[in-house]
């Protein structure tokens, strides 16, 4: 069976930039997702498009196929009064906006007038290199199909 749109797909990663280990499937624990629904990254998606079980990769991903190009724009200055007495600089926090999209956020700054917070992706404006292992491939339910992600992570028919 090879990885096309609609298949749940069981991978495990290590993720580096800059050479460095930035993320990683933990032992036995590999991640899963459905393919073509856009559970993961695009370039990284493409990447995986036909492969079979026992495939190994290596991808790189430029920022425009992963988290997109840093943009400034999306630092800001917030009210002091929207966080808590201890905010600290690293920290993460979820905004909500008047339509009521949820927005994650790094605290980068905190000044006494307000909170400089990030918006941007922590990996934004990075390329991401990945080692990639396809370890089982099945077909996607109908109930996933209709969410658009995979429900549990074992998959029954590894081929």
């Amino acid at each position: 069976m090879k990885i096309t749109e609609n298949k749940v797909v069981e991978l495990e990663y290590v993720l580096r930039v800059g050479g460095e280990i930035v993320d990683e499937s933990e032992p036995g624990e590999p991640l899963v997702y459905l393919h073509g629904h856009s559970n993961i990254i695009p370039g990284l998606e493409r990447a995986l498009e036909g492969k079979q079980v026992g495939d190994s990769l290596q991808v790189t991903v430029p920022p425009e196929e992963g988290y997109g190009e840093r943009d400034e724009e999306n630092v800001q200055v917030l009210p002091r009064e929207d966080f808590e007495d201890d905010v600290e600089v690293g920290a993460s926090y979820y905004a909500q906006s008047e339509d009521g999209s949820i927005t994650p956020l790094t605290v980068i700054e905190v000044l006494p007038e307000g909170v400089r917070v990030d918006f941007n992706p922590p990996l934004a404006g990075e390329t991401l290199d990945f080692q990639v292992s396809v370890k089982g491939i099945r077909d996607a339910t109908s109930e996933e199909l209709e969410h658009g992600h995979v429900h549990g992570g074992d998959l029954d028919e590894e081929e």
